[in-house]
C-alpha cells in the first residue's frame, strides 16, 4: 500500500469554489440590473432615483467585490503557472493586491458617493 502525503491538498478546490460563487454573485447582478433598467423609464431621473437606494448601492458594492476577488483567483493563477523568477511572480502579486484594493477603496468613493 502506498502512503500518500499531499501538500498544499484542496487548495486548489477553494479557488474553484470562490470562482463559482464571485461568478454566481456577479451573474444574479447582471440580470437584476437589465431588469431593472428594461422596467424603468431610460431619464437621468430614474437612473439617479435607482442608484441612490442603499440596496441597490450594497448590491453593487457586494459585486464589485465579488469581481476584484474573482479577478485576484484568476491573475494570480495566471502568475503562478507562468512567471517562473520568484522575485518577479511575488512583484506581480503584491502589485496586482495593490491595485485590486485601490480599485476597491475607488469603488466605495463612487458608490457611496463619498468625497
Amino acid at each position: 500500500m502506498v502512503n500518500r502525503n499531499v501538500v498544499g491538498a484542496h487548495y486548489g478546490l477553494r479557488d474553484w469554489i470562490m470562482q463559482r460563487v464571485t461568478a454566481v454573485v456577479m451573474l444574479a447582478y447582471t440580470v437584476a440590473l437589465v431588469v431593472l433598467l428594461l422596467a424603468m423609464p431610460s431619464d437621468f431621473d430614474s437612473w439617479k432615483a435607482l442608484f441612490s437606494q442603499t440596496w441597490v448601492r450594497l448590491f453593487t458594492q457586494i459585486t464589485l467585490l465579488a469581481l476584484f476577488l474573482h479577478v485576484w483567483v484568476g491573475i494570480r493563477d495566471v502568475w503562478m503557472d507562468y512567471i517562473k523568477p520568484t522575485g518577479l511572480r511575488l512583484s506581480l502579486h503584491v502589485f496586482t493586491i495593490v491595485w485590486l484594493t485601490g480599485c476597491f477603496i475607488y469603488s466605495v468613493k463612487v458608490v457611496w458617493g463619498l468625497q
